[in-house]
């Protein structure tokens, strides 16, 4: 499963409590949720007597079914689909079928009433059961992974052509229209790993754990943040297999300096030049969500409107979960109507951090300012 599609998971007023049980390895619980670990791709109960993880690496789900959506795997050892008393989500459970259907069974799974059909349920019953334990439609979910098809082909040095078919995709415009806004670049260039980039790098610790900021002679092209610098670096080079990467020794660059003094918020306003590749549309929604204002949020609708596009919310969404370059670039600071946190390619609990600790940089009152 790709990893940048965000599951819902459960809310951050309960995440300490869940954490709190997995410390006790607390029984009584186990049913209630199940923990995922990142580093192993595992899930597990509450109980389970596997050495405890660390809780930066730690995700909660409301059941195992939740978590296989995610694309973890049930732990062996404590078999978290044994316990008796688990309550499992018939609609959670819908919806895991149909993600593996959509998985391994080709462009036939990616039609909806094929999907509805299989679950005995309206193609409109469908899309609101994945709706609301995934947070995507059935046919979001099937462009996601048939783009993370087509990103291994073409990093394999598979033809585009041949990439094309192999991912699912039944023609190049098909292709062409709806990978371009998702690669953030042509196949064609996609499929060149970033032959003749080059890269320069630092990993540096800040008030979310690591970040990675990589950048060319023109100006940042990433920004990832995690708990591990490898992590960070394998994935730099998994985006970039074939550019000329390397790490920057000695004193970090202005430009991470500068990232590092924004986290930490001694540097509220950041405007740093950038290097990325991007669609047109890509572009305005970026500069957009630049004018944000430090401490602030905009809803996705309110962005949309911004750029005059009235039902452009999920259009913006997509380029949100696409943007290189987070931090100077603040797509954290894009929220749901309803005051929930919406997706975020670096962790829900990160960016309600950002957004609480630019609030409290500014002397906000933060409780209640953004829901999962």
């Amino acid at each position: 499963m790709n990893s940048r599609v965000k599951f819902r998971q459960t809310s951050g007023r309960d995440s300490q409590k869940c954490w709190n049980a997995i410390q006790r390895r607390d029984a009584a619980l186990d049913g209630a949720f199940v923990y995922a670990v990142r580093s192993t791709g595992i899930y597990c109960r509450p109980s389970c007597p596997s050495r405890r993880p660390r809780r930066a690496q730690v995700l909660f789900f409301r059941g195992p079914d939740a978590a296989e959506c995610a694309g973890y795997r049930e732990c062996r050892r404590c078999k978290p689909r044994n316990f008796s008393g688990a309550a499992r989500d018939p609609a959670t459970a819908t919806v895991a079928r149909a993600c593996r259907q959509i998985e391994e069974n080709g462009e036939e799974a990616l039609r909806l009433g094929v999907l509805a059909r299989n679950a005995d349920l309206s193609s409109h019953q469908l899309s609101r059961a994945f709706r609301r334990v995934i947070g995507l439609t059935p046919r979001q979910y099937a462009d996601a992974v048939r783009l993370g098809r087509l990103k291994r082909r073409l990093q394999k040095g598979d033809d585009v052509t041949t990439a094309l078919y192999e991912a699912g995709y039944g023609s190049a415009s098909r292709l062409y229209e709806r990978s371009d806004a998702q690669l953030g670049m042509t196949p064609a260039t996609y499929r060149k790993g970033g032959r003749g980039m080059q890269l320069t790098f630092s990993v540096a610790h800040c008030a979310l754990g690591r970040v990675l900021v990589a950048e060319t002679a023109k100006g940042i092209s990433a920004i990832y943040l995690g708990d591990s610098a490898t992590s960070l670096e394998r994935e730099l080079r998994r985006e970039y297999p074939r550019a000329e990467i390397s790490r920057r020794s000695g004193h970090h660059s202005e430009w991470v300096s500068a990232v590092v003094r924004h986290l930490a918020g001694r540097q509220p306003h950041l405007d740093l030049p950038t290097d990325v590749q991007a669609t047109a549309f890509q572009r305005r929604v970026w500069e957009a969500l630049r004018k944000i204002p430090y401490g602030a949020t905009r809803t996705y609708g309110q962005v949309a409107h911004s750029l005059g596009l009235a039902r452009g919310m999920r259009a913006v969404a997509r380029a949100c979960a696409t943007n290189p370059v987070s931090i100077v670039v603040p797509c954290h600071r894009v929220i749901r109507k309803d005051g929930g946190l919406g997706g975020y390619r670096w962790g829900l609990e990160r960016k309600e951090a950002l957004i609480e600790h630019e609030r409290r940089q500014l002397g906000q009152s933060t409780p209640g300012a953004a829901r999962k």
